[in-house]
């Protein structure tokens, strides 16, 4: 609190002491009493009022100073009322009483919408577990079906296991630290895993996807890793352009490593480039084709952050695509 501040506040108590002051001055007067002994008692009631405008300006700024402290200390803020000491006066008790009430019952909503957060999630986690039940039925009937209808089924099963993935990763998308590991793992294995689960799309689409040096170790969640990936295929396949090819490629950065993976699709307007990555964002693209959720980069974006992976995309209308992957160092790493 500034002097400037303190005044400010006080204007109004200052302005009717003032008016108070000068009509007891011409009371006074009026009565006889002499100029010479009026100059002397006002300005004793001025040293005396300032003294304590000026003790009180430094009390407030003392405990102003103290309140700063313990929430400039505090880790969790909403804690700040149950860790002020003693309040002073009765309008302080007062008003900290109130605060604490406000934080207990903000804390009380908080803590429902927890518990409902939580349990959409794990209804979400157990659907999703649930409905693979029906869909691995659903392929052993396929099975007995010929050739062409069994291949256009085994794709829309497909298209349906992708987005029940992504279900299930946005469900997990706001604790992934509770189903984290971090390990070593080869690139190679990440790329493979992801090919082998978005198999059907490609073929259906007709991608050709080459690897190039992808016999590096990076340290991450293999889980979580193999789903950006195959975010990326997914677009890759979506957004394909004429006799369409995806190439993953790795290249060493210092204990870095940069996973890179490019296509020759349509592109993305340099104009849309800036909102790929928020949510809902489909795009002109996305409208003209169809299928678009504008969720799977959203989550790309989010899970990387997490997962200390930097996430970098560069496009030309027309030309294609390349995404980077950076895979960081282990000993930068800020999740254990």
């Amino acid at each position: 609190m500034t002097l400037r501040e303190f005044l400010s506040d006080r204007m109004g108590r200052i302005a009717l002491q003032l008016i108070c002051a000068g009509l007891a001055a011409l009371f006074l007067f009026a009565v006889g009493t002499q100029p010479g002994i009026l100059v002397i008692l006002f300005l004793v009631l001025f040293l005396v009022f300032a003294a304590a405008q000026i003790y009180d300006f430094c009390c407030q700024c003392s405990r102003l100073r103290e309140l700063e402290a313990i929430w400039d200390g505090l880790d969790q803020k909403y804690l700040f009322a149950e860790c002020v000491p003693p309040p002073k006066g009765v309008y302080e008790r007062r008003l900290f009483d109130l605060t604490r009430r406000a934080g207990r019952a903000m804390t009380g909503a908080v803590s429902d919408a927890e518990a409902s957060q939580r349990e959409y999630r794990e209804y979400v986690e157990r659907w999703v577990h649930e409905i693979k039940a029906p869909i691995t039925a659903a392929r052993l009937i396929c099975r007995g079906l010929d050739g062409d209808t069994r291949r256009k089924l085994t794709a829309e099963l497909a298209q349906i296991e992708a987005n029940i993935e992504r279900a299930l990763f946005y469900a997990r998308a706001e604790n992934p630290e509770q189903d984290c590991l971090f390990r070593q793992v080869n690139l190679g294995e990440i790329a493979f895993q992801a090919i082998e689960n978005h198999r059907s799309l490609l073929i259906q689409s007709g991608v050709r996807v080459e690897t190039e040096n992808l016999n590096d170790t990076v340290y991450t969640d293999e889980k979580w890793a193999v789903f950006i990936l195959g975010q990326l295929l997914q677009n890759a396949a979506r957004y394909r352009g004429d006799e369409p090819v995806v190439t993953l490629s790795a290249k060493p950065l210092g204990k870095q490593v940069r996973f890179i993976i490019q296509d020759n699709g349509i592109g993305i307007p340099a104009h849309e480039l800036p909102r790929v990555f928020d949510r809902g964002f489909t795009g002109s693209n996305g409208r003209s084709r169809g299928g678009s959720t504008g969720m799977g980069l959203y989550l790309c974006k989010k899970l990387a952050s997490f997962m200390d992976l930097g996430l970098h995309i560069v496009s030309r209308e027309g030309e294609g695509t390349a995404v980077t992957l950076t895979f960081p160092a282990r000993e930068n790493l800020t999740k254990p």
